[in-house]
This record gives structure tokens, sequence and C-alpha cells, in this order.
């Protein structure tokens, strides 16, 4: 290895403070930004980093895991016995099928493509049921590999430009629907190659609403890397934004919603970098918008919607570190029922990390008990639910750790 490359972080002997900085630095982010997400001052942060103060208890460990987003807590702290995926849910079983009918490009294929009607039907019943089944994961990897296989027939027997546009259409709610599932699983590339096929297709079937669903993943996929492609993430949605907005002056709730859904995402990202006033403007126009909508109208892959504006509250007030106002928005968004399992276990997560940092422990573990009984698979691939879990197994207080573990269990993140 050159002598000036960077440092292997699994290399011991390693202290805590130079996998921090190591990490960090591999990040792109500098002491200031990593100090400020994790509530400390720059110089407590060097001098950790420097091996001059001793490496801080768990909860300031699992601080820093989420800000650098280390996938293994055993990379950052050096003791094997810690390994815990934090940001990577278990692979699920269905993966590797899902994985196949992704990668495989088969050129001809012999029979008939299916009927462009049942292939809506079809799609139109997996995105039902994956807002309706706990166990949606496994629902919708059941259900794939073949929307994925039809998808891509469709398109090679289409006979003319329309059909062909229509049949990619298909193709690119196949693929976003796939980057549902795929996400947080242990295979990036996947998801990127989902993400980046699904924008394809999605360009080809030249539909506003498509193009604005596969814009809305692809721009989490770059947000989710982390800090250094938060500008990406905000191209991706920023062009989608420009697109959609001639349009809706008579746009369908479709269009309406997913240019929403755009327009929230702008705020979320603003809220990850912590500014304020953006990341709240964004939001205001987002509920705007969704106040444009049927009261009863839910669009079916983002979720958005009048009833999903206050769980929106929720996220940017926790993404800006807002404990006290975060809790505010929760009150609030628990007057409005969520339809979707998974988008309401979401929400009940981000009002436990609300409550994590307002110093309500009892009550975040409360409410990941509900987001558990919602849709286990939802807790169980969320690095954030699995941070505070594992964190409070630790507590001194007694009841709090039983109630933690036996949560951990549940979720699968620790043995029985």
């Amino acid at each position: 290895m050159p002598s000036d490359a960077t440092p292997d972080p699994f290399a011991d002997p390693l202290k805590f403070g130079q996998r921090v900085q190591i990490h960090r630095e591999r990040r792109g982010m500098t002491r200031a930004q990593l100090a400020d997400l994790i509530g400390l001052s720059p110089h407590t942060l060097k001098k950790i980093e420097n091996g001059q103060q001793q490496a801080p208890g768990l909860e300031m460990v699992m601080r820093i895991a989420e800000a650098l987003r280390v996938r293994d807590l055993a990379d950052l702290t050096g003791h094997p016995e810690m390994h815990v995926d934090l940001f990577v849910g278990p692979g699920h079983p269905r993966l590797a099928a899902v994985k196949a009918a992704i990668d495989s490009f088969p050129l001809a294929a012999p029979g008939e493509p299916p009927r462009v009607a049942h292939m809506e039907a079809r799609l139109h019943a997996a995105w039902s049921a994956r807002h309706q089944a706990p166990n949606h994961r496994e629902v919708i990897g059941r259900l794939l590999p073949d929307l994925i296989r039809d998808g891509q027939a469709l398109v090679r027997h289409a006979d003319s430009s329309a059909q062909r546009r229509q049949a990619q259409a298909l193709l690119a709610q196949a693929y976003s629907l796939s980057q549902f599932f795929v996400a947080y699983q242990p295979d990036a590339a996947l998801l990127w190659r989902v993400a980046e096929r699904g924008m394809i297709a999605a360009q080809e079937s030249e539909d506003p609403h498509t193009i604005g669903v596969a814009a809305w993943l692809l721009a989490q996929a770059h947000r989710d890397t982390g800090p250094r492609h938060f500008d990406a993430a905000d191209a991706v949605n920023l062009e989608a934004v420009r697109y959609l907005k001639p349009l809706l002056p008579d746009a369908d709730d479709n269009v309406l919603a997913i240019a929403g859904a755009l327009e929230f995402e702008l705020g979320y990202t603003a809220a990850r970098r912590r500014e304020t006033g953006t990341a709240w403007r964004h939001w205001d126009q987002a509920r705007r918008m969704a106040r444009r909508l049927d009261p009863d109208y839910y669009h079916p892959v983002t979720s958005f919607s009048r009833a999903i504006m206050g769980a929106h509250a929720v996220t940017i007030a926790v993404e800006l570190r807002q404990g006290g106002e975060s809790v505010r928005q929760a009150a609030q968004a628990d007057e409005v029922t969520i339809p979707s399992r998974p988008r309401r276990a979401r929400h009940r997560i981000e009002e436990a990390r609300g409550y994590q940092l307002d110093g309500q422990p009892d009550v975040a573990i409360a409410t990941l008990e509900k987001a558990h009984r919602s849709a286990p698979e939802t807790i169980a691939y969320n690095g954030y639910a699995r941070r505070i879990i594992l964190e409070e197994t630790e507590s001194k207080q007694a009841a709090r750790r039983r109630r933690a573990s036996e949560l951990a269990v549940e979720v699968g993140i620790l043995a029985a």
C-alpha cells in the first residue's frame, strides 16, 4: 500500500479516535461538521480523535456511528464483539431472487408478453400489498422477480413508440417497487442499479408522473449515501421540480403529489445540513401543495398526502435536532392516521428519535414498540431504530433496559 494511502480502519492497533477520524475523512466531513451533528464542540472532538480524551460512552458512540453512517459498530470501536449492522438490515431471504431478476437481461424470450392491463393490475396489487402487509418486504419480494421480467418483456415486444413508452412506464414502476425492497439491505451496488434503471425507464416513458417518482427515489439514493452526496440529491430533486412546475396549474393529483413529495425532499436534505430556514420553507411549500389534494388522496408510492405532512414536520424537527419541536409536532401528527403500515411505522421511528432527543427514552422505546407492531420489517431495517434500541439495552434503569432488550430480541438485533 502506498505510504500516503488512507489507513485501514480495520487494522490494529488503531484507537477509537483514529477510527472516527478516518471514517470522518472518508465521508468528506470536516471536524466542525461532525461536531455539530453529534452535539460536541470541535475542540472536544479533536481531543477524542487525537486520543487526548478517552473514548466516550455508548450513547455518544452511537451518535457518531449515526452521523458517519458507519454500517457496523465494530468498524468504529475495533471490538469484534460489538458487531452490529446499524444502517443495513439483514439480507432478506428473497434478495437473491430479486437480484437475479434485476441483473438478467434476456435478449429474446419465447411466448407472448403479459397484457398491459394485467401488468397494471399486478403492479397496483403489489403497491397495495406493500402498504397493507406488516411483512411487506416478504410480500413484494415474492412478486418482484416476475414483475421485473414481465416488464422487460413488454419493452422488448413493443410494436410502436406509444406501446414502448407505456411499457417503459410499467417497467419503471417495477424498478421503483424494487428500490423499496432493496433499500437498507447489504447490496449497495444493486440499489444503485435499480435507481438508475428506474430513471432511464422513466425518461423513456416520457410520462411526467413516472419521471417524478424515479427522480424522488434517485435523489434518496444519493442523500442516503452521505453528506458528500447531498448536492447530487438536490440537483436531481431541483431538476424534477423544474420539469414538473409548468404542469402544476392543471395537474392531476398524482402529478401534484409527486411534485409535493419532491419539494419536501428538498426540505429533508436541508434539515440534514442543519439549514433550519430552508428546511421549513420547503416543508411549508409542500404543505401548500398537499392542501390542493383531495382530503382522502394518498400517493401510492411516496405516501404524499394531507395526512403525511404532520409526519414530515416531525422528520424535519428531528433532523434539525429540535427535540422539543419534534415532540410538539408528533402530538399534532398523531391526530391523523397514516394508511400505509410501513409509512406509519417509519413515522413512529421518527417520533421515537424526537423523544430520545427530548430526553424521554421510555417514551421512545414505547413508540418503537408501536412501530414494531405496525410493520416489523420496517423497524428491522431502520438504522435509527436499531441505534435507539441498542443504546437503551445499556440503560442504568433496569426496567428500561429489560424492555429495550426484549424489543431488541423481537427486532432481531440481539439473540434470544
